[in-house]
């Protein structure tokens, strides 16, 4: 079987076929949500201290950690974020 190999373009929902514009967004809120699973396990918070911490119900500590992107807005990735001490920052490239 020949596999074919195809260089990224540096974001996977490109690659996938998402419109830019939507890429976009789907890769900054893909990002905070690692960056805050990241922070919950690093400061080994359980589920009950992550969602006193960012104001948020324990369910919805536990569709972050497991991934579940699409019950999450950017909006409120980033307030979570900023909830857990983090600063937010956007850069734009050309």
């Amino acid at each position: 079987m020949d596999e074919k190999i195809t260089e990224s373009c540096g974001n996977v929902f490109i690659d996938l076929g998402f419109p830019p514009d939507e890429a976009a967004v789907l890769a900054m809120r893909s990002r905070l949500m690692c960056e805050l699973e990241i922070l919950i396990a690093k400061n080994k918070w359980t589920q009950a201290e992550a969602a006193q911490r960012l104001g948020i119900g324990q369910s919805r500590v536990s569709d972050l950690v497991r991934g579940k992107w699409e019950k999450f807005s950017l909006d409120m990735l980033v307030t979570l974020a900023v909830r857990a001490g983090k600063r937010c920052e956007m850069l734009l490239a050309a």
